[in-house]
């Protein structure tokens, strides 16, 4: 049976409403944050290649994935972690290469780290991307000084210990970093410890990790539930005050199956299909509730929801080492992004920052590397799309649609959201979940006449299930948009089965 035999007559139409003189919130470009993890070949091989590599570099970091991420604007990059940043003890990671130490990862595979990638080198990276640093602190295993002098040799620019160490390892002036996590699934990996206590340490760590740039004080991000855990965000908003953290975590993984049944990333039913849709859904729900919560102690929302883990995760690939968490990325991740950063948008008045877990070669990664080559997933390209919605003002709007289903599953068939940039250019994203069926959308716009349509891209595949190669890297690839119309200020377009469609609207 296939999924368009299972739904309604006519329910390839939606009619979506934006009222573009109502803006108030801005989309903050956090939200389209990454995450770069010492976990297989994110680091290693993926961004880091080292100064003598014969693959092209720019002070070790692979220049090819450079070059893809500063076209997608990335705004900010998490480090070292993730599980692996409560294991991490920075001093192992600086000075002269030759005599860092070793270590094994003992949360991903088992490897040798050789801390050839630290401190220095991924802040001189952050600064050739032209991205903010999100630096999570070690407190699982670190000590409230161990993260006090790393904030010290990170950002003082004066006489001191760690600053001297800094310009002795060859950077007089500090990085700005400004955004630190402390701690990281603190309920978990991190430690297994109950919020109360987590509060706690908290309030503790972050008082000895001091604003030494009265220009750029640090934003500090407290440790925040997994996925539905209230109690855990009551906890924490009633214990800590809100002056003294910037914002809250919240981790969220789409697994089709459950997380002991996490199902492949290529091949999946349809039924998978749309549950997978609805799981991807259920972020609106959940920042909905932690939203609640967080505004019974802060009315004012002060305090950001950080999404700083999200994403699709699959069971790896076969023939792979199971601890590098490496999955292929389909069409289907790519709606998973759409949906899930509309959503975002949706709530961009708590949530302020996001990042995708992870930026190369691990679980929804956006680029793949292998040697020398280098390709885009399908994310990618939503990223790329979406580019136009950063630091803009949302635009209220509201989508009739009906739904998809298969089985006990379902999940509304279009997402939508759409924003107007500081030049008063309205840009439109809609993603069609319709395995099948063409959708006929009608995009109204009230509140200010609509004069043409312009820089429409379209990204869709022949099958869901579709992904890039190195050998075919264009399987899935963004395209131009051309069926629509405009008459009396609606516009409508004909989206194509399983596609992501931006436009801007003049």
């Amino acid at each position: 049976m296939s999924l368009a035999s299972v739904l309604p007559i006519g329910a390839q139409d939606a009619t979506v409403i934006v009222d573009a003189d109502r803006g108030e919130t801005q989309i903050s470009k956090h939200i389209y944050g990454h995450f770069s993890e010492h976990l297989g070949h994110c680091i290693y091989g993926g961004l880091w290649v080292g100064k003598d590599s014969k693959i092209p570099n720019v002070d070790g970091v692979r220049k090819d994935v450079l070059e893809a991420l500063k076209k997608i604007k990335i705004p900010n990059l998490r480090w070292p972690g993730g599980c692996f940043a409560d294991e991490y003890h920075w001093k192992d990671g600086i000075g002269p290469q030759e005599n860092r130490a070793r270590m094994i990862n003992t949360h991903w595979g088992g490897v040798v780290e050789d801390n050839s990638f630290g401190t220095n080198e991924f802040l001189n990276m952050c600064e050739e991307l032209g991205t903010e640093p999100y630096v999570c602190g070690n407190v699982g295993s670190g000590s409230v000084e161990e993260l006090s002098q790393w904030v010290e040799y990170m950002t003082f620019d004066g006489e001191s210990p760690m600053a001297n160490l800094r310009k002795k390892n060859g950077r007089e002036k500090p990085w700005k970093v400004q955004f630190l996590a402390v701690g990281n699934e603190s309920w978990g990996c991190g430690g297994n410890m109950t919020p109360a206590y987590y509060s706690d340490l908290y309030r503790r760590y972050q008082t000895f990790a001091r604003n030494y740039n009265a220009n750029a004080p640090l934003l500090k991000v407290a440790g925040g539930a997994n996925v539905a855990d209230y109690n855990w965000t009551e906890t924490v908003m009633r214990n800590v005050p809100t002056n003294l953290m910037w914002g809250l975590s919240l981790h969220y993984y789409v697994h089709p199956g459950g997380w002991n049944h996490k199902g492949s990333a290529t091949k999946f039913s349809e039924e998978q299909y749309v549950q997978t849709m609805e799981k991807a859904y259920y972020m609106d729900e959940l920042i909905t509730r932690h939203d609640a919560i967080m505004t019974k102690y802060d009315p004012n929302k002060k305090v950001a929801l950080v999404v700083d883990e999200w994403g699709s995760w699959y069971d790896v690939e076969p023939g792979t080492n199971p601890g590098f968490l490496f999955q292929q990325n389909t069409m289907r991740d790519a709606l998973i992004a759409a949906v899930t950063l509309n959503i975002f948008h949706k709530h961009a008045d708590r949530v302020r920052m996001a990042n995708l877990a992870q930026i190369v070669n691990v679980l929804q990664a956006v680029i793949f590397t292998d040697g020398d080559k280098m390709l885009l997933t399908p994310t990618y390209h939503i990223f790329d799309m979406y580019k136009v919605h950063q630091d803009a003002t949302l635009l209220p709007s509201s989508t009739r649609c009906e739904k998809i289903s298969r089985g006990k599953f379902s999940a509304d068939r279009i997402s939508s959201s759409a924003s107007k940039d500081a030049n008063g250019v309205i840009h439109v994203s809609l993603a069609n979940l319709d395995l099948e069926k063409v959708a006929t959308v009608n995009i109204d716009i009230r509140g200010q006449k609509v004069k043409t349509i312009a820089d429409a891209q379209v990204l869709t595949s022949k099958n869901i299930a579709d992904y890039n190669t190195f050998e075919n890297p264009d399987i899935v690839d963004l395209g131009e948009f051309k069926d629509f119309k405009l008459k009396d200020g609606v516009i409508t377009i004909k989206m194509p089965a399983k596609s992501v469609v931006t436009f801007a609207v003049k």
